[in-house]
């Protein structure tokens, strides 16, 4: 580690374990601002569902990535690969150390590491692809791409169509896996990286986001999906939360058997989380449910700074 270049603190783990407010403590402590690697917290017209800071928890550090974009523009991780490495370069002017706090591990990559350029797949294929998952749904897809590339499987929100279709796109393109493609250049930064992650007892952690998404409801959820309904096409509200109630609203199933959904596909997505964090060795991981976390966070960043 070079001690005269600045550094990012990466804070990482699955969702509803706490890291909203350990990065709000480090910010605090170290002077310096937190840069959201949430793939759904920079749409400005998804705020319950996706667990937004709120606006005492926005007002207690400077956030960039949260409310930064809407929903109709497309915004891609190598999109946030730029404009990331564009606001880091600016806030390293004026701080020795910055905060990059998210459960999207793709976009902590693409931070920190970068991306090779995927290769282009062939029309027909996608073509062939999206009639499939028109007419025989997502399954057939999911079974599909966990048998062609399991490592991307383990890692992917498998309930994302547009995600699934385009590792598969690319593997019937060029017969390698998707993550071949991710895996095989890190491209260095200017920075510093130190990584670290937050996990608790797997019971404690799903008794979280069982709570959380009964917050969310009483906060308004189910409206703030209603307002959403003429955009529901659009790939950002391919996601746990919004999917299940969209499929409420068409009368597949009830509210309760939605309610229910949105916990188990949220585990399911933590589960996913943890996994793909885990695979990373380079993270230092700490127990969100120790009372002394956020001393042990600190000391942990000055010992390697």
């Amino acid at each position: 580690m070079n001690s005269h270049s600045p550094t990012l603190i990466v804070v990482a783990g699955p969702t509803a374990v706490g890291k909203t407010a350990a990065a709000i403590k480090l910010a605090q402590h170290f002077n310096t601002a937190v840069a959201s690697a949430d793939s759904r917290q920079f749409f400005r017209e998804m705020s319950i569902g996706t667990a937004k800071p709120d606006a005492e928890e926005l007002a207690a550090a400077q956030h960039y990535f949260i409310n930064s974009h809407s929903i109709t523009e497309s915004f891609s991780v190598g999109d946030f690969e730029k404009q990331g490495l564009t606001l880091l370069n600016e806030l390293f002017k004026t701080h020795d150390k910055v905060i990059l706090a998210g459960g999207s591990g793709l976009y902590i990559k693409a931070i920190c590491e970068g991306f090779d350029d995927l290769p282009v797949a062939d029309i027909a294929v996608r073509d062939k692809l999206n009639r499939q998952l028109e007419e025989e749904g997502i399954t057939p897809l999911q079974e599909k791409l966990k048998q062609a590339d399991p490592d991307y499987y383990a890692q992917v929100d498998i309930n994302n169509p547009q995600r699934i279709i385009r590792a598969l796109e690319v593997f019937e393109t060029t017969g390698k896996p998707f993550s071949s493609y991710r895996n095989a250049t890190i491209n260095k930064r200017p920075f510093n990286i130190i990584k670290l992650a937050l996990d608790m007892q797997r019971a404690n952690l799903y008794d979280r986001i069982n709570l959380r998404v009964d917050l969310m409801v009483k906060q308004g959820l189910i409206d703030e999906v209603k307002s959403l309904l003429p955009f529901r096409d659009l790939n950002a509200l391919n996601t746990v939360g919004y999917s299940e109630l969209f499929d409420c609203f068409d009368g597949k199933i009830t509210l309760d058997e939605a309610l229910l959904l949105i916990k188990q596909n949220t585990r399911r997505f933590a589960k996913r989380q943890l996994t793909w964090f885990r695979k990373d060795k380079s993270f230092i991981w700490f127990d969100a449910g120790a009372p002394d976390v956020i001393d042990q966070m600190i000391k942990t960043i000055e010992t390697l700074t």
